[in-house]
C-alpha cells in the first residue's frame, strides 16, 4: 500500500504538482496524511536514479539523433518556463531511445556543446545524421564533436520559420 502511494507521489511530483497539493490529494483519496515535507522526502528518492540515468553508458552507434529544446513551466525557487534540452536517437535496429536531457534557463549552444561532449564521453562514438532546429552554432558544435556525421535542419522548424513570414491568408 505505501509502495503504491510512494510511486504515485513520485509521478505527481515529476509532473510539477506541488508537495502541498500532493499531500492534500492523498489525504482526500486515502485518508492518510502526508505532510509536504514527507512528500518532498519521498520525491528525493528519485535523485539517485536520475543521476545514474545521466551517467549510464550509451550505445556506441545511432543512425539518427534529434536534438531539440522546448520550454516548460518548471518549479524551482520560482515557477518559470525553462528550456528542456532533449536528444532522441534511433539505433541501427530502428529502436528509439532518449539518449539524454538537461534543463537550463534558456536554449544556447554552450549547453548543447556540453551535452554533445558528455554523450561522446559516455560511449556514443558514431552518429550518421543529426537533425536540429536553426540554433546558432549547432552545425559547428556537431562538426567538432562528431566530424563524420551529417547535419540536416528539421523540416518542421524550417516550415514554421517560413510560415511566420507569410501572410495568414497565403499559408
Amino acid at each position: 500500500y505505501s509502495d503504491i502511494l510512494e510511486s504515485m507521489i513520485i509521478k505527481l511530483y515529476s509532473k510539477s504538482v506541488t508537495t502541498r497539493e500532493i499531500a492534500d490529494l492523498i489525504e482526500k483519496m486515502y485518508g492518510s496524511h502526508y505532510s509536504p515535507a514527507q512528500v518532498s522526502n519521498i520525491s528525493k528518492q528519485m535523485i539517485p536514479k536520475v543521476e545514474a540515468y545521466h551517467k549510464r553508458k550509451l550505445s556506441d552507434k545511432f543512425f539518427c539523433v534529434y536534438l531539440d529544446a522546448t520550454y516548460l513551466p518548471l518549479r524551482r525557487e520560482t515557477f518559470e518556463r525553462e528550456a528542456v534540452y532533449i536528444a532522441i536517437g534511433i539505433k541501427p535496429n530502428g529502436h528509439k531511445e532518449v539518449i539524454d536531457y538537461c534543463i537550463a534557463p534558456s536554449e544556447n549552444i554552450e549547453v548543447w556543446t556540453e551535452m554533445l561532449q558528455n554523450m561522446k564521453s559516455r560511449g556514443l562514438k558514431q552518429v550518421e545524421l543529426f537533425l536540429s532546429d536553426g540554433v546558432v552554432g549547432m552545425k559547428t558544435a556537431l562538426a567538432r564533436t562528431y566530424p563524420k556525421a551529417h547535419f540536416q535542419r528539421c523540416l518542421v522548424h524550417v516550415m514554421r520559420n517560413i510560415c511566420a513570414k507569410v501572410r495568414v491568408d497565403d499559408r
